[in-house]
């Protein structure tokens, strides 16, 4: 990893520790697997914000994420706990493992997720994962922003800050969005990342990373999920209960594998 790299990638680290503070949908999940203990796989598990509540509520969890920087962050975390661990991997390219009882793939990474085949390809590629790492009758978890006017959403012409701030190592700037479109043909949401940093000792850096994600319309996850064997036992529209709706702006989704 190239010096600049590392800076965005630490100070990037830092900025979602301090704004990605939520619970309600760790809440939500922990209610919907129940108190009796499981062995779960976390798929994009970042810096540990769900995987170590789920350790600290007894199962027995794994996370995979590619980001090392955010991976440095569980260790504080999860100190004391022996029913933990984690490694850096590609989600679509490394195996996962087999034999557990929960997949959970949240955070949007279903939306985030893409590669060389593409990104609805790559969508499809976790499912096939999920399916070939559970037991039968195991679950897969899924929780991802979910609207029925993705053209409302996602079209910005303008600059939007995502993050601000200064990181543990006194680099200080900025996060933003820029130029967010979307395709309904293709439904793919194109932006561009515009990191504007100053390291403590004055160095400038100025960095701007496409960004690509596809929108997963309910519709066709539900034929996927069917495709691949996977039953519905529960959907929400948020993590009160409701079911999806127009009002509504996630999709959390319980389905159980019913076959191999």
């Amino acid at each position: 990893m190239l010096k600049e790299e590392k800076i965005i990638a630490d100070w990037s680290a830092d900025m979602y520790e301090i704004d990605e503070t939520e619970t309600y949908d760790v809440e939500c999940m922990l209610a919907c697997l129940g108190t009796t203990p499981k062995r779960i796989l976390e798929i994009a598990c970042g810096s540990g914000r769900i995987l170590v509540p789920l350790a600290k509520a007894g199962h027995t969890v794994v996370g995979l994420d590619l980001d090392e920087a955010m991976l440095a962050k569980i260790p504080a975390k999860a100190e004391g706990l022996d029913n933990i661990i984690w490694r850096i991997g590609d989600a679509i390219a490394d195996d996962w493992g087999s034999g557990y009882d929960v997949v959970v793939i949240a955070g949007n990474f279903l939306m985030n997720i893409v590669s060389e085949e593409g990104p609805e390809r790559a969508q499809r590629v976790l499912l096939e994962k999920a399916k070939r790492a559970l037991k039968p009758g195991g679950m897969l978890y899924i929780d991802y922003n979910h609207t029925f006017f993705p053209e409302q959403w996602y079209v910005h012409a303008g600059e939007r800050v995502i993050w601000e701030g200064t990181d543990s190592y006194g680099t200080s700037g900025r996060m933003l969005l820029c130029g967010s479109t979307y395709d309904e043909a293709t439904r793919l949401i194109c932006a561009t990342r515009c990191y504007e940093l100053e390291t403590a000792d004055g160095e400038k850096i100025r960095e701007e990373m496409p960004s690509i994600k596809r929108y997963l319309a309910i519709e066709q996850l539900h034929g996927w999920l069917a495709e691949e064997g996977f039953r519905i036992e529960k959907e929400y529209g948020d993590y009160a209960g409701n079911p999806i709706g127009d009002a509504t702006g996630r999709a959390i989704i319980c389905a159980v594998l019913t076959e191999r």
